[in-house]
């Protein structure tokens, strides 16, 4: 989970940003969390991650802003590519993740859904 060296956790800061600001789960996509639990959502969170942005060759650039609560969570908390991971989580664009930045990633999602 974060380290005390990330105190100020990014959900503070990402609520300053007005773009960000505007992501919000709708009553369906709360009850879908619900019932197939946050747990199932963290792990296709990890899931989704490692798939679309596990090195720089693989991402992306695109993930989709609605079909997914998962995909809301990413955009919300700059999760979505690696450079609003580099810009907001100061994680190199230019490495592949390792297992550390993966729990971090999720970590900020799961802060991000559960509030």
């Amino acid at each position: 989970m974060l380290s005390a060296a990330t105190q100020v956790h990014p959900i503070a800061r990402l609520n300053r940003s007005r773009f960000h600001q505007s992501f919000g789960l709708t009553e369906f996509e709360k009850k879908s969390i619900r019932d197939r639990g946050i747990l199932d959502c963290i792990d296709e969170a990890r899931e989704i991650l490692t798939k679309k942005l596990s090195s720089p060759v693989t991402d992306c650039k695109y993930v989709p802003y609605s079909g997914n609560p998962i995909f809301k969570s990413m955009h919300a908390t700059a999760c979505c590519c690696r450079k609003c991971i580099f810009a907001w989580h100061r994680i190199s664009a230019f490495k592949d993740l390792d297992e550390n930045d993966y729990s971090y990633l999720v970590d900020v999602q799961y802060q991000w859904i559960k509030k």
